[in-house]
């Protein structure tokens, strides 16, 4: 394993200035949290989702993406997740990251600023390049779908 870090270039907007950078909470986290910018609380219905903006924008190293992703707590305390989880951040965007929370519970849910309402990873990808053929290699699997595997 290396310590050898990437550098990801980041901005904030003029009014999130005051809130933290995306952080590790622990030494081997994999995701950093991410905190509301808004300016006024917002409250998420029960099975209604919103927008949450963070304030900041990236840019990313070609071959890297930005996954964002619920935060475990919010989901198992509050019911709250992330509605396009994961939500993919391309290298080559360069606006503001957003996030769409949606409550899964019965109750209402508030989103407060610089409440930590998701977390983003950032992963290596690999590019492809399809080829086409008249039949793929047979599998143990198969063409087997949704639970052809078991429980």
């Amino acid at each position: 394993m290396t310590d050898e870090k990437i550098i990801v270039q980041i901005k904030r907007t003029d009014n999130a200035k005051d809130l933290p950078l995306p952080k590790y909470m622990s030494s081997q986290a994999a995701g950093m949290d991410l905190y509301a910018n808004i300016e006024d609380s917002i409250i998420i219905p029960p099975g209604k989702f919103k927008t949450i903006s963070t304030g900041i924008m990236i840019a990313l190293p070609k071959g890297y993406e930005a996954q964002v992703r619920p935060r475990s707590g919010l989901a198992f305390k509050h019911g709250i997740t992330v509605l396009n989880s994961p939500g993919t951040v391309d290298a080559d965007y360069r606006g503001e990251i957003n996030i769409v929370l949606i409550n899964l519970s019965e109750k209402d849910f508030t989103v407060n600023r610089g409440d930590r309402v998701a977390q983003m990873v950032i992963n290596k990808i690999e590019y492809v390049s399809f080829e086409e053929t008249d039949a793929l290699p047979e599998s143990e699997r198969g063409s087997g779908g949704f639970g052809s595997t078991g429980i």
